[in-house]
């Protein structure tokens, strides 16, 4: 088994432990907003972002068990952005992970809400977890900056508008040079930066240097880009079964790395950035062997 392998094996069922807790039903609440809340969050996945919470707490000399709150706040942010990518007005998706979307299950203004209750719970979870390990004042400040501005406006939130705006642009033929500096964007903004808020968080619960939070950074913008060139790459020549989802960016007419360079280039492309990932870590030595792990998956997923 590998080193990524057996990492995920031991800490996986942890994060579904401590979602699965943290979302369990409470009388103060209604109880369909919290099935809703439950189905997306608990629905499985690559769960990417805990492994990445948990293996930077780890390349930072800390037990990746004292993190497993800010992995569950940062999987719930995640599961909050799919319903609402699912949406009609957004992709219209009907299957997530080979079962029926929110909406389709709930409605849309449930699954809208359930969406909503995800994201804001999840920072009451980080500060949790920030004060369960002692974190300092400006600590715990930092880190709840870092995750709120990943998910926001400067982030995610930013980079699905740009990717709604950027919808019919292959097809009005706009300039190459252009088309490309938007794609950057959208990726770096629509899927990287809650990658990189996800390292971010494990190396700030650990309480690392400014040095080894600045080299997970960059290792984040490299393995999210990569990540999301792999996705695109996925949505067109992937295996739909095993993705669980229709691949929904042809009919959309979305700007992708593959739709503007083609399938080859952006493999190539995906390949240069995880090779940067890797030189990024070298600081860590042998305690980032997870990491360079998750690099090599992106590349190598085939869902």
């Amino acid at each position: 088994m590998t080193i990524l392998a057996d990492f995920i094996k031991r800490y996986a069922p942890i994060v579904e432990r401590e979602l699965d807790r943290l979302l369990r039903p409470r009388a103060e609440e209604p109880a369909a907003l919290r099935e809703a809340m439950r189905y997306s969050a608990l629905a499985g996945g690559k769960r990417l972002r805990p492994v990445l919470v948990f293996a930077a707490a780890e390349a930072c000399g800390c037990p990746p068990s004292r993190v497993a709150r800010a992995a569950a706040a940062l999987e719930m942010i995640h599961a909050y952005s799919l319903i609402h990518d699912d949406l009609p007005a957004m992709d219209d998706d009907d299957l997530r992970r080979g079962k029926p979307t929110n909406h389709k299950v709930f409605g849309e203004a449930m699954a809208i809400l359930a969406g909503d209750g995800l994201l804001t719970f999840a920072f009451e979870v980080l500060a949790g977890n920030a004060a369960s390990v002692g974190l300092d004042a400006k600590s715990a400040c930092g880190l709840i900056r870092s995750v709120s501005a990943a998910a926001g406006t400067r982030g995610m939130v930013g980079g699905q508008a740009a990717d709604i705006e950027a919808e019919g642009l292959l097809s009005k033929r706009s300039g190459r040079r252009e088309l490309a500096a938007r794609l950057r964007y959208i990726h770096l903004h629509k899927t990287g930066s809650l990658i990189t808020a996800s390292l971010e968080a494990g190396a700030i619960l650990a309480k690392a240097s400014p040095g080894r939070r600045a080299a997970l950074r960059s290792y984040g913008r490299a393995l999210g880009l990569a990540f999301q060139i792999a996705d695109d790459v996925l949505d067109v020549a992937g295996d739909k079964k095993k993705l669980g989802k229709k691949g929904s960016d042809r009919d959309n007419d979305k700007l992708t790395y593959a739709s503007l360079y083609g399938l080859e280039a952006a493999r190539k492309e995906a390949r240069r950035l995880v090779a940067g990932a890797h030189r990024h870590l070298r600081l860590f030595g042998a305690r980032a062997a997870v990491l360079h792990g998750l690099a090599d998956y992106v590349i190598e997923r085939d869902h």
